[in-house]
C-alpha cells in the first residue's frame, strides 16, 4: 500500500507494541501525517513509514 494512502486510515484504538509496529498504529499514522504535511511525497515518505514503524 503507498504511503499517501496508509495516512488516510483510521489508526486502531489501542498500540500492540509489537516489533515492527502494525501499520494502522496510531504512533505511525501520526508520524506518516504529519510528514505529508510538511509536504514530504513519494520515496520520503515511505521512508518515514518505514522508520516510524521501527520505533
Amino acid at each position: 500500500m503507498k504511503p499517501a494512502k496508509i495516512a488516510g486510515l483510521k489508526p486502531k484504538k489501542k498500540c500492540c507494541r509489537s516489533k515492527p509496529r502494525c501499520k494502522r498504529c496510531p504512533l505511525v499514522l501520526h508520524k506518516v501525517r504529519k510528514a505529508e504535511l510538511n509536504g514530504l511525497r513519494g520515496k520520503e515518505l515511505a521512508k518515514v513509514f518505514k522508520r516510524a514503524r521501527k520505533a
